[in-house]
């Protein structure tokens, strides 16, 4: 939770203390320590989450336009907009 919601330092401390007080929820002690942790590897683990949830495709280049039907059995169509969108995905790093 604490790094899904890249917590800053007064979230987490609400966080840690609502966790302290929930039943069955962590010591005071314990939360000392979570929240040093993050506080020390909080940028390090708010990268990785990125990098993980990344495809190892990137998009390379993309094209688009918008066209009008000038031509239509039904007049209600005519003039209607279309976008047309061409994307081209490769390897990241190639």
């Amino acid at each position: 939770s604490i790094a899904s919601a890249d917590m800053d330092s007064n979230q987490l401390e609400a966080f840690l203390t609502a966790q302290t007080k929930k039943q069955g929820g962590i010591t005071s002690d314990q939360a000392a320590v979570i929240a040093k942790f993050w506080k020390n590897h909080r940028t390090k683990i708010h990268e990785s989450l990125i990098n993980r949830s990344r495809w190892d495709n990137v998009l390379k280049s993309m094209n688009w336009r918008v066209d009008l039907k000038s031509q239509s059995r039904h007049i209600d169509q005519i003039n209607t907009p279309v976008a047309i969108v061409e994307m081209e995905l490769g390897k990241s790093g190639q």
